[in-house]
């Protein structure tokens, strides 16, 4: 099915659609029906995955938190005692 209108487009979207045009080479109506057809399919979400690695040390979160903060503590410390 063809559908025939007239659409009137915002400075901005006619000013995006030029630049389309002339960076693929393609006609007003191409560029056009491509934006829509993309914008306006369902768009298929993929799972999120992402790649994990071991460290060496495994610790809980409580016990990784309270590390950290010893840590941190340490460096304080440090710090302090290099500026006396």
């Amino acid at each position: 099915m063809f559908m025939r209108t007239t659409v009137t487009l915002e400075p901005e979207a006619a000013s995006l659609v030029s630049i389309a045009m002339s960076t693929r080479q393609a006609s007003f109506k191409e560029v056009v029906n491509q934006a829509i057809v993309q914008a306006l399919s369902p768009q298929v979400s993929r799972p999120f995955h992402t790649v994990t690695a071991r460290v060496g040390v495994h610790l809980p979160g409580d016990k990784a938190l309270a590390l950290v903060a010893a840590l941190e503590d340490a460096e304080i410390v440090a710090k302090l005692e290099r500026h006396k």
